[in-house]
């Protein structure tokens, strides 16, 4: 079965750092990219990341330049995503998937396989 599960989660006061994990089995984690969404109540989902696991290319969206970081482990099939400098608009429910698809300038796209998230939350 395919899975992925996202984890690392909980309350962090604002400019604290937290790390997620994206722990994946069940598909061949170097023929995906994987990347990092998050959904804020009454909000939409946001792409926030993604990365390549074969060599390690990296996109991420202006909301989290510069403050988040996204890293694999392929020898674990894991993704990291490092967040520092955390606001309390990053609040909410974080999730990883993964997708067939890369372009560096945009992203990832066409996600096949999706995680259950895990909630971040930011207090002031």
């Amino acid at each position: 079965d395919v899975q992925l599960q996202a984890s690392g989660g909980g309350l962090v006061l604002a400019g604290g750092s937290l790390r997620l994990s994206c722990a994946t089995s069940g598909f061949p984690f170097s023929e995906y990219f994987i990347g990092w969404f998050r959904q804020a109540p009454g909000k939409e989902r946001e792409g926030l990341s993604c990365i390549t696991t074969n060599d390690g290319s990296t996109y991420y969206a202006d909301s989290v330049k510069g403050r988040f970081t996204t890293f694999s482990d392929n020898a674990k099939n894991t993704v990291y995503l490092q967040m520092n400098s955390l606001k309390p608009e990053d609040t909410a429910v974080y999730y990883c998937a993964a997708a067939t698809v890369w372009n560096r300038d945009s992203g990832c796209t066409h996600y096949n396989y999706w995680g259950q998230g895990t909630q971040v939350t930011v207090s002031s």
